[in-house]
């Protein structure tokens, strides 16, 4: 389809005309292209760093727990983790919504900031990528946290009773030790987080659709309002079809990596 004319009317009549690489060069040379790629990688990297970074947090927050409070901890992630994206991007919704939304009634409740009722954190950028970058993360911290938990507690006990001998601190250890013994894994949930997050869309488009003024304006919204809402659907597979060499690309340097690490552990 991306190298065809199809159109709202191929639609119809079920006829495209050939168009080459034209609808590649329509995107290319497209203003918003670049804008929107360069958003889209920003905004994957801070999805997957926060993501990271709470999840090791979150593991070893786990590690530290007892039994059963390990146990109540790790069923409330599962059950974040296996809501689905459109459930929990319309429970942000009515969390972040003005005059009736939860999170302005406890700002105003606090009498600092005076009265937010009315705000609409969609109409800001800056607000706006909060409430979905936090969805996004909150979403995908269990999977991180879980692995991460399930990795750590494969390493030998033995080496942090060496390192408790030898008066080492629990950041050297973790250091040292844990991250070392994690990298793999690490590396694995950096793939996937790169290519969910890369890929989001339901979140984006129930909050912000995208606004305001294409601000949160990804590759994946601007697929879909290419393709059905301008019904330009020859381009939109194009930036489909782009998209995906983009993942590709990224996705075997990192199993590049994951390979060359596993050879180092042999």
């Amino acid at each position: 389809m991306s190298f065809q004319d199809y159109g709202l009317r191929a639609l119809f009549t079920g006829h495209a005309g050939f168009a080459g690489f034209a609808n590649y060069t329509n995107v290319l040379t497209d203003a918003s292209f670049w804008p929107v790629l360069v958003r889209t990688a920003v905004v994957t990297a801070a999805m997957v760093v926060g993501t990271l970074a709470i999840g090791m947090a979150v593991s070893q927050l786990l590690t530290r727990l007892g039994g059963p409070m390990r146990t109540i901890v790790s069923i409330v992630l599962v059950l974040a983790w296996a809501m689905p994206n459109v459930a929990s991007s319309l429970v942000w919704q009515w969390l972040f919504q003005p005059f009736y939304g939860v999170l302005n009634w406890m700002i105003t409740q606090l009498r600092v900031f005076g009265d937010h009722t009315q705000d609409n954190w969609a109409s800001h950028p800056a607000q706006a990528y909060t409430i979905v970058l936090s969805l996004v993360i909150w979403q995908a911290v269990p999977f991180v946290a879980l692995t991460l938990y399930a990795a750590q507690s494969q390493i030998d006990p033995a080496y942090y009773e060496a390192g408790a001998l030898d008066g080492a601190s629990a950041w050297t250890m973790y250091r040292s030790i844990t991250l070392p013994a994690l990298s793999p894994t690490l590396l694995l949930v950096s793939i996937l987080s790169v290519i969910w997050d890369f890929n989001v869309f339901n979140q984006i488009w129930l909050l912000t659709h995208g606004g305001p003024e294409e601000a949160t304006t990804t590759l994946g919204i601007w697929t879909f309002v290419r393709s059905f809402v301008s019904q330009s659907y020859g381009q939109g597979a194009a930036i489909a079809i782009i998209s995906t060499v983009i993942l590709g690309a990224l996705t075997s340097y990192y199993i590049r990596r994951l390979i060359r690490s596993g050879e180092e552990d042999l």
